[in-house]
């Protein structure tokens, strides 16, 4: 489910799934793909598992793919101030179209990542004024039910705890290897996989 507001380029929406009361192991969690991952989609992406149950699926979004603009350049008649300055990431395949907003924290006491989603442009501008991290999302990253467990199975997807240096690293688009590479030895060797290179 998904509610919209037509801006003038991007329809600004927050993405809805339902839940179930029962703890996701996935939820909260973040997906790596595989070295081996060939989907242009998802190869070497880094998703954040907002949402998860085995009846309705799973939701999230990419965070090391940075679209090199700002949510200004989206929404350019909009009045967003500092809104406006905020990164845009493509957060996956899905809705392409649609722009929306998740803040990212640190929680220091339990040393968890909290991201919170499904933030209108008020609730996104709060954010900021709170000091958290604020990011734009074009498009999100879904699967149906049992799809997710299916290719976690398959060995598609690498499950980890979502480190701090999300917020730290200064180049996103290399946080597939820095995630691997605080995971230990054979996660480290995978993190230096080269890109195969097909020859045709």
């Amino acid at each position: 489910m998904q509610k919209c507001n037509v801006g003038p380029t991007y329809a600004v929406c927050t993405f809805i799934m339902p839940t179930t009361p029962d703890a996701s192991p996935l939820a909260g969690n973040l997906l790596l793909a595989v070295p081996s991952m060939r989907d242009p989609n998802f190869k070497r992406t880094v998703i954040f598992v907002a949402a998860h149950n085995q009846e309705d699926g799973a939701f999230g979004y990419v965070l090391n793919r940075p679209l090199d603009q700002r949510v200004a350049d989206l929404l350019p008649d909009q009045d967003l101030g500092a809104l406006g300055q905020v990164p845009v990431y493509i957060g996956g395949p899905v809705a392409t179209d649609k722009l929306a907003f998740a803040s990212l924290h640190w929680n220091r006491k339990k040393s968890t990542l909290r991201c919170q989603t499904h933030l209108s442009v008020a609730d996104a501008m709060h954010e900021l004024s709170m000091g958290h991290e604020v990011r734009g999302f074009v498009g999100y990253s879904g699967w149906t039910g049992g799809q997710i467990e299916g290719e976690i199975q398959r060995k598609s997807w690498i499950i980890a705890p979502a480190p701090k240096v999300i917020l730290t690293l200064e180049q996103p688009t290399t946080l597939w290897s820095a995630v691997l590479d605080e995971m230990g030895p054979i996660f480290q060797l995978m993190a230096n996989t080269p890109e195969r290179v097909d020859l045709s």
